[in-house]
């Protein structure tokens, strides 16, 4: 049996992330996160010197639906108002214990893997447990 731990995240990750722009809003954003049945999606930059943002079901709960006094309108919020940015991401080369690591000191669940000029895939604590 191959050792789980040293399993490269590029090895788990899922391909064919999700994106979208960070200009769209949040009604946009919600109707193609529950049509793809993906739980977030990518920021698209604005330009290549930008950083990546995401936006996750938590951000839009939270943020959105349940914010109190202080809730805004689907229709009217726009992605990059609630996403979160920067991104914490990986390379995938990284070994999945490492990854591990990283997701729990930034308190996060999934991780975009970054090969330095794009996005290529997205690791989460699903896919890993998954894998094991």
């Amino acid at each position: 049996m191959p050792n789980v731990r040293e399993t490269k995240a590029g090895d788990v990750m899922r391909k064919g992330v999700e994106t979208i722009s960070s200009k769209a809003t949040v009604a946009e954003a919600l109707r193609k996160m529950k049509q793809l049945k993906v739980s977030s999606l990518i920021v698209e930059r604005r330009n290549k010197n930008d950083a990546f943002g995401i936006l996750t079901k938590t951000d839009i709960v939270t943020k959105v639906i349940d914010a109190g006094p202080k809730r805004k309108n689907l229709s009217h919020t726009k992605v990059f108002q609630i996403m979160s940015k920067p991104l914490v991401t990986v390379s995938p080369g990284l070994a999945i214990k490492y990854c591990t690591r990283v997701m729990k000191k930034s308190g996060v669940s999934r991780v975009p893997v970054f090969d330095g000029k794009q996005i290529v895939g997205i690791l989460s604590m699903t896919d890993i447990f998954n894998h094991s």
